[in-house]
């Protein structure tokens, strides 16, 4: 067998890594110019694991597959609309009393202005002395008169004011308006996807055993065992992350609702349901769930310390969830270092934008799923785990 001199070798190695390099921007070119595709695919398939144990309790109770994937897909349409119908009853609410917040938001910020400026002054004549601030005066207007030596005071005439210019008004939109149209297009590919969710999740749900048996087939020996084990994995894991979020979330907005309602908050059960979602964001959830309750509560509370209460609040329900229910609910399944989802939000949000910071933690999950299970990818799976 000829051996290879090390130059060869050198020339091998460097063909791999450019192969490796190109193939890895290819991939990245191919998530971010087929996000809109990507990331429904994404959705349907955490929302077919969210439903596929619904299916499979009717299953039991003698009911084909088909029949129970549709009873399930229609009954989560179902909420999902009656969900956004209430929403939209508080919203519509809340734009009619939106001049009120307005005027509220405009006399808070002149308020605010107002005491930055004393307090401006204040350090001003505190820090630059007497001399310097007489100085500093600007100077006084001379008068409109000039008296010469033994000569009447003669008037000197005004400056003539400047030419009047022919002021065009042009017919500007709203900046909303120029939004939505500049974004028009995308907006139509998006809301085209969105109407092919409950289908793919329909599909995924009363196929998902043919689905699995032809896609086995696709390996041979031992790896057809490693595919199926992977896929159960990334179900798993997936299924762990959504359901354990939702259910935190639903116990959050529950004890924000009744606290809001019980500080008398307007629209306590739209702002309570925004507070205790947010609250979940990573990094940014405390801030984000604080800032519904405060907007509500302009035009009740003037005083600091109600504020204050509501925020301290929201966040003892926020450190309460994340350092003590989280860590059962979900953190015990996905099993993602600190590092890894900091990373993670990093990147899928510079790619996927918004959508990418709520989907950064499943697909990562389900990434260190797959790595877990292929022998040869364990490494990678232990760096992103914790």
């Amino acid at each position: 067998m000829p051996t290879l001199d090390s130059s060869t070798i050198a020339n091998v190695r460097v063909r791999i890594s450019s192969s490796l390099l190109i193939s890895l921007a290819c991939l990245i070119a191919l998530l971010y110019f087929g996000r809109i595709l990507i990331i429904t695919l994404i959705i349907a398939i955490l929302s077919a694991f969210i439903l596929d144990p619904i299916v499979g309790l009717f299953q039991r109770l003698k009911i084909p597959r088909a029949a129970a994937s549709f009873l399930v897909c229609s009954l989560a349409l179902l909420a999902i609309y009656g969900s956004l119908f209430g929403a939209y009853t508080q919203v519509s609410v809340l734009l009619e009393d939106l001049p009120a917040y307005t005027q509220r938001i405009n006399e808070l910020t002149d308020k605010v202005l107002i005491e930055i400026e004393a307090a401006e002054r204040a350090v001003y004549q505190v820090v630059v002395p007497k001399r310097l601030r007489e100085q500093a005066l600007p100077a006084q207007p001379q008068s409109n008169t000039v008296r010469r030596r033994g000569a009447p005071v003669l008037p000197v005439a005004p400056p003539l004011p400047p030419p009047v210019q022919e002021v065009r008004i042009k017919a500007e939109r709203s900046p909303i308006f120029d939004y939505l149209y500049a974004h028009m297009d995308d907006f139509y590919h998006i809301l085209l996807m969105t109407s092919f969710v409950p289908f793919l999740v329909y599909f995924m749900l009363s196929w998902r055993d043919h689905f699995l048996r032809n896609v086995t087939k696709l390996f041979q020996g031992e790896n057809r065992e490693v595919a199926h084990r992977t896929m159960e994995a990334v179900a798993h894991v997936a299924r762990a992350y959504v359901v354990g979020n939702f259910i935190l979330g639903l116990l959050l907005a529950f004890a924000s609702t009744l606290f809001f309602w019980i500080a008398k908050i307007p629209y306590w059960p739209l702002v309570g349901t925004l507070s205790g979602f947010f609250s979940l964001a990573p990094y940014i959830g405390l801030p984000l769930a604080i800032i519904p309750p405060f907007f509500a509560a302009l035009t009740v509370f003037n005083n600091l310390s109600a504020y204050l209460v509501i925020g301290t609040t929201v966040a003892f329900l926020h450190l309460l969830a994340l350092n003590l229910m989280y860590p059962k609910l979900v953190g015990s399944r996905v099993h993602l270092n600190p590092i890894a989802v900091t990373l993670a939000l990093m990147f899928w949000g510079s790619l996927w934008g918004g959508i990418g910071l709520v989907l950064a933690v499943p697909v990562t999950a389900a990434i260190k799923a797959v790595c877990d299970n292929i022998p040869s990818a364990e490494g990678f799976g232990r760096l992103l785990g914790d």
